[in-house]
Formats: C-alpha cells, sequence, structure tokens
C-alpha cells in the first residue's frame, strides 16, 4: 500500500464554505449550513447532498466491474474530499464518451468510486455504501 500513495493527491476540505466570491448573504448561510457526506470509513467530508446530478436518466446507477463485482453509484457534480489515482482510461467505461480514472477518501485512501471524464465536462461516481447520508 505504501508505494500507491505517491498517487493520491490529498485534499483536506473546509468546513465551512468560504470559497471568497461574492454570494447573497442568504445563499452563503444555506450552504454553510448544508451538511456533508461523508467516507463512512473516516468521515472525512466528501461532497454535499446538493452536488447530486442525473446523468443518463438516474442519480444512482448499479454496474458491474470486469470481475463482475457489482457497484451502486451516485453521481455528483463535483466533490471535494477524494484523491485520484493513475492516468484516465476509457477501458470498461460505463459512460459513453467518458475516461474514468480512480477516486479514493483523502484521509484514510477508501477507494470510493471513480472520476469521469469527457472532452467537456466531468462527474464522481461515488459507491454509495460506502458514504453516509446526512438525510
Amino acid at each position: 500500500m505504501r508505494a500507491l500513495r505517491t498517487y493520491f493527491t490529498r485534499i483536506e476540505p473546509d468546513e465551512k464554505s468560504g470559497t471568497g466570491s461574492k454570494t447573497s448573504v442568504s445563499k452563503k448561510k444555506k450552504i454553510e449550513d448544508e451538511k456533508f457526506i461523508r467516507c463512512s470509513q473516516c468521515l472525512q467530508p466528501i461532497t454535499r447532498p446538493s452536488e447530486r446530478i442525473t446523468v443518463n436518466g438516474s442519480h444512482a446507477h448499479t454496474f458491474a466491474n470486469p470481475s463482475g463485482i457489482l457497484y451502486e453509484i451516485g453521481c455528483f457534480r463535483s466533490v471535494m474530499g477524494c484523491g485520484y489515482m493513475g492516468p484516465a482510461t476509457d477501458e470498461f467505461t460505463w459512460f459513453k464518451g467518458y475516461r474514468w480514472k480512480i477516486a479514493y477518501c483523502g484521509r484514510c485512501l477508501t477507494h470510493l468510486g471513480w472520476l469521469f471524464l469527457s472532452s467537456s465536462e466531468s462527474f464522481s461516481g461515488l459507491i454509495l455504501e460506502r458514504l453516509t447520508d446526512p438525510e
């Protein structure tokens, strides 16, 4: 496992938004009050419920990898608590037109899902059973 650590980017998100952009007071307060979706292993903040998106008609998808392991993933516009490993590849991609790379928790290195990249956009597909849901 030690050799793998050199491929990770560790990201420690701030518990409050504090983006520095000009935002209305009520919108900024809403963002600060929103709860985090966290890594179920170490409770690292990973993303927010407001980052959930629909891809190919659904937020949640069930896929099998080439070894036959099933994953139920949820799609998220952005995440702030993951690191990414390896080069992007289009082998066995679950979303046509997207390459992917592995996403890990930035704190405990648990495999949380994948970052999907196209020429114009990206999103994360996170393994739902490896996340806590604040709702």
